[in-house]
Parts: C-alpha cells; structure tokens; sequence
C-alpha cells in the first residue's frame, strides 16, 4: 500500500477532474515544478496507483480493498433524497437505479470491514432505505472496460 501526501492527493485529484492535463499544467494547478510533478507521477505509476495511461486509480493499493456491491430497498417517493444521501458518503462509488430485486445499487471501496460496517450503518440511516443486501467483490476478474463495445461498434 502506498501512503500518499497532500502534493500526491492533489495530483490524483486533478487528473480525475482533467485525465488529459499535460504536466505542465499539472504541476502549476498543483503549485510544484514540472519536475516534482512529473516524477510523483512515475512514482504514482510505478507503484500501479495509476494504471492504463496513468489515468485511472487503483483504489486497493492506495489501502481501499474492501469492495462491496449493496442493493437497496427504498421508499420510492424519496429516491431522489436517497441518491442525495448516498452522494454524500465518501466510500460511495457508484449509484444506480435498478430495475428487479432492490431499487437502487450502490458500489463501496473501504479499507477494511470495521470502515465498511460503519459504511453500511450511515447507508440505514437514511430515512427511506428500508432493506439492504450487501456482497463483498473477493476478486476482480475484468474490471470495468469499454474497448470490446468500441472495437465491435456498428
């Protein structure tokens, strides 16, 4: 796992703001020299917190391993509250309504079950969840990709 400083974060963050951001610019958004910019992202890379280009995070080796899929059940007439609660929660990585078994899909990263559980309880503290169901990721087999439908495109 690598420990990031604030200089790391800012980086980490204003490439997911602007995955194309050249390093010049980067290290002024940033305020260090180009250089100082330009090897923290070798470091970045070379610990494989960026992957695919150097734009894209690998949330496990920054210590965020726990990955869980929770299925929600909610009071439909505040759906729109829910998904503004969940918004608010930092582990929250993704939010979909669904169709089928739960009404709404939310993916979670935490560093460990203690993180997690304290996820899952602020999740059923929101007024109109009445039910969740939660399942732990224990592998990745095929992280998420685009290129096939790309590739295969009418």
């Amino acid at each position: 796992m690598l420990r990031l400083d604030a200089v790391d974060r800012k980086i980490l963050l204003a490439l997911i703001e602007d995955p194309r951001i050249q390093v010049s610019e980067l290290a002024d958004k940033v305020g260090v020299a180009r250089n100082t910019a330009q090897s923290r992202l070798r470091r970045l890379e070379n610990a494989s917190v960026l992957r695919h280009g150097g734009r894209e995070v690998d949330l496990a080796k920054l210590g965020y391993d726990v990955l869980a899929f929770v299925t929600l059940e909610v009071n439909h007439r505040e759906l729109d509250s829910v998904i503004t609660a969940l918004r608010h929660i930092p582990n929250v990585l993704e939010i979909h309504e669904t169709s089928g078994q739960g009404d709404v899909w939310v993916r979670l990263a935490t560093t460990d079950t203690h993180q997690l559980q304290s996820a899952l309880r602020h999740i059923l503290r929101i007024k109109a969840v009445t039910r969740s169901s939660t399942t732990l990721a224990l592998h990745t087999h095929l992280p998420y990709r685009t290129a096939p439908l790309l590739e295969n495109a009418p």
